[in-house]
């Protein structure tokens, strides 16, 4: 005769599990605090105008601080990203497409998502953003 007692789960035994999350959150956020603090009182401040001047790779500033970046670059590491991402999904994909009973469905949302990158990646090549200028 199967068992029907019905067993009640406390707040007490609800939150046991967070509880150890919230310590460790905690201590990490203790952690990084007193890092930072620490930083803050032991580093010397003296502040002289070389100090103060924006450089770059130690080379001195000459003229504005406004200057042209191409926007190709932006284009191009954003679809690294999209790339990117599609590489991440690729791996725990081929782990459930082993798994049994998740063939089917697992290859049709692969070739949907493969889809929406197929249609962003001809839209970038029909607006010219592959061809190097």
């Amino acid at each position: 005769m199967p068992d029907t007692t019905v067993r009640t789960i406390s707040a007490a035994d609800y939150f046991q599990g967070y509880s150890a999350v919230g310590l460790i959150a905690v201590i990490g956020v203790l952690f990084v605090a007193v890092a930072f603090g620490a930083g803050r009182l032991m580093r010397p401040v003296v502040p002289t105008p070389e100090k103060l001047l924006t450089y770059e790779c130690g080379v001195d500033p000459v003229g504005e601080g406004w200057a042209h970046t191409q926007v190709r670059y932006y284009v191009y590491a954003f679809l690294y990203v999209i790339f990117a991402v599609d590489s991440i999904f690729l791996f725990p994909w081929a782990t459930v497409y082993a798994a049994p009973g998740f063939g089917g469905i697992t290859l049709v949302e692969m070739f949907i998502f493969l889809g929406f990158l197929a249609v962003g990646l001809l839209y970038a090549w029909k607006k010219g953003v592959l061809e190097w200028t």
